[in-house]
């Protein structure tokens, strides 16, 4: 295993940032009304508690980011297993962009698989919410950093797939990144943003462009295992 950040790779961290940015509409039955309650816990000063939470939320992904990682990085084969797991993250992706454009089920099933542990964290999170300061912002930022997400589970796919702790972590901070436009934008300018993210249109074309994310990851991963094939060969 290599040490260092220089073997990063732009594809992943590029998957995972566009994934945050075209499909965090996805999340916003669960995260929409918390983010948008936001502003009221400080009036006036909506982009601070704002940041309070969504820096948590990011810290949270980044924790089990790098613990997803950490368990891979124990198994052997881990080159084909890796690239499995991108493929299966790419195929979730494609999921949930059916469901923008057609309605489809999607990946309900996982977040219904993730709803037993939400269980044991949501008494924490009304148990913060319930606070009007940084602290309680902080704490419900982390706890709904674990929310079950079809999308967060996709992206913590292709973040154990690193099996590099820091590099599982750095990934879904970039994934979270992506996220942060739309989750700082319900806190501002709740209504205009719903209004916006409800159009069919809108909604169409968001799944449009997770289609065409998730594909290019599959050929991606293609073009990478062909060039492989090819370096053997000779």
């Amino acid at each position: 295993m290599n040490d260092g950040l220089a073997w990063l790779d732009p594809a992943i961290l590029s998957t995972a940032f566009l994934a945050g940015l075209l499909g965090s509409g996805h999340c916003f039955g669960m995260c929409g009304g918390i983010a948008a309650g936001l502003g009221a816990l400080s009036p006036g000063r909506a982009v601070v508690p704002a940041l309070q939470f969504n820096l948590a939320r990011l810290s949270s992904y980044a924790v089990i980011g790098l613990i997803a990682a950490t368990v891979l990085s124990g198994v052997s084969g881990l080159v084909p297993i890796g690239r499995w797991l991108r493929v299966v993250t790419a195929v979730m992706i494609l999921l949930i962009g059916m469901k923008f454009l057609f309605g489809f089920p999607g990946i309900g099933f996982i977040e219904r698989g993730g709803a037993g542990l939400w269980k044991r964290i949501l008494p924490w999170a009304l148990k913060a919410g319930g606070r009007n300061d940084w602290l309680g912002r902080v704490l419900l930022g982390v706890c709904w950093g674990l929310v079950p997400c079809g999308l967060v589970y996709s992206i913590l796919v292709t973040a154990a797939s690193t099996a590099h702790p820091a590099k599982g972590a750095i990934t879904m901070l970039v994934f979270g990144a992506g996220t942060l436009p739309s989750m700082l934008g319900l806190t501002v300018a709740a209504p205009a943003l719903n209004t916006f993210l409800g159009d069919q249109t809108v909604k169409r074309v968001i799944g449009f462009a997770l289609v065409v994310l998730a594909l290019w990851t599959l050929v991606m991963m293609w073009s990478m295992s062909q060039g492989q094939m090819n370096h053997s060969n000779h």
